[in-house]
């Protein structure tokens, strides 16, 4: 469990977008850990965990991509019914608010991963730790 950097970069909602930004950061050599996406009418928020956040800013500042860095919770956790409850009981507990999350896990994985964008990271890291 660690707070790490989310990048939100604000797309044109339309195809192909996602594709660019994959092969972006595959030509700097930049992995991608996390990726999550919500639409509007007019453009898309694609949310990305990445190997090197100050890397990826710099390319897609680069090409004119408004970028924004958030703190996140990445949490590697036990992929079985309950693990992501007693996350959010202790974050509820100590009156954390879990703003969004995403997380996939194959059905065979022994672990996950879950990214949670909470109001105050410090908090919440010992909050789950205690």
């Amino acid at each position: 469990m660690q707070i790490t950097k989310q990048l939100a970069i604000f797309l044109e909602n339309k195809p192909g977008m996602m594709a660019r930004v994959c092969e972006a950061l595959a030509e700097h050599k930049i992995n991608i850990y996390a990726i999550s996406t919500s639409d509007t009418v007019d453009h898309t928020v694609m949310r990305l965990v990445v190997s090197d956040y100050r890397k990826a800013v710099h390319v897609f500042e680069e090409r004119g991509t408004l970028v924004v860095e958030d703190d996140v919770l990445l949490i590697e956790g036990d992929n079985k019914p309950g693990t992501i409850a007693k996350i959010a009981d202790r974050l509820a507990a100590a009156r954390v608010n879990i703003e969004y999350a995403y997380c996939a896990t194959p059905p065979d994985a022994k672990k996950g991963l879950l990214v949670l964008r909470i109001n105050d990271a410090r908090k919440a890291l010992k909050a789950l730790n205690s």
